[in-house]
């Protein structure tokens, strides 16, 4: 007996980081949904989730789009514009520190995701996440390695999601400017650490975190919200470590080392 199979799908390398929308789209699977997140690794802020759909045929106005990170400021405000002009569809959550410090990072940025591509009024056909695969989403979907650069209503996602952040600490810094929150954006720098032990941390940290537990502890202050038990030991996560490598970071040495990528 001859079994018929599907004809396979075919990837166009030639079509850089819209390949693999472009493929599913052409097998009837769109709209794709890009979701990516800002704001996992610092200790202070909220972590900003974003989902967009790009229209199909649109990649030559996109010209430039890539991983928010490795874009300059300048570059990522132009895309961020373009982005809410030309994309079919978009959403922004924003995670405050206090949700945070309640139910953990992790918890947060795959609920924030879910969140992200339910608001959206269109219903995508297939959603694209950034690394890691998120259960629980209300559409067929696949965790994309570093998706920010291989697709590109990802890293219209990652866009999104980190010029929102970055304008929000930016706002932080006029209400705290003692912490420095629009230089390094909330993340373990040299300069944050040593100004959160001067002056403890403020209800814009992440209580949760062992760092700021620290500074905390040495200026003799309360939580301004709760903290669930047992989190001061969660680590400082850096925004490219999985889930497993949590525990890893939280030492002194892991918050010294936290990556200034998107600062």
């Amino acid at each position: 007996m001859t079994m018929l199979m599907p004809p396979r799908a075919v990837v166009r390398g030639s079509a850089g980081n819209w390949a693999l929308q472009s493929t599913l789209e052409r097998r009837g699977l769109g709209p794709v949904a890009g979701v990516d997140e800002a704001g996992r690794g610092p200790c202070a802020g909220p972590l900003v989730i974003a989902a967009c759909v790009l229209r199909p045929g649109d990649a030559s106005r996109f010209e430039g789009l890539t991983d928010s990170k490795l874009m300059t400021a300048a570059a990522r405000d132009r895309m961020y514009d373009l982005v809410l002009k030309r994309a079919l569809d978009h959403s922004v959550v924003v995670v405050p520190p206090a949700d945070i410090d309640w139910l953990g990072i992790h918890v947060m940025n795959i609920e924030g995701m879910r969140r992200a591509v339910a608001q959206m009024e269109t219903h995508p056909g297939y959603v694209l996440t950034d690394g890691f695969k998120v259960p629980g989403m209300p559409a067929p979907s696949v965790a994309v390695l570093k998706g920010d650069q291989a697709a590109a209503c990802v890293a219209a996602a990652s866009v999104l999601a980190k010029v929102t952040r970055d304008r929000i600490m930016a706002d932080l810094h006029d209400r705290h400017p003692e912490y420095g929150f629009n230089v390094h954006k909330g993340y373990c720098t040299p300069d944050h650490t040593a100004a959160l032990m001067e002056h403890g941390p403020c209800a814009e940290h992440r209580w949760s975190y062992v760092n700021v537990a620290a500074a905390a502890a040495k200026h003799g202050l309360a939580a301004p919200h709760r903290v669930a038990r047992g989190t001061t030991a969660q680590a400082v996560v850096q925004n490219d470590a999985t889930p497993a490598d949590a525990g890893e970071l939280a030492t002194s040495e892991g918050a010294e080392q936290m990556t200034r990528a998107e600062a």
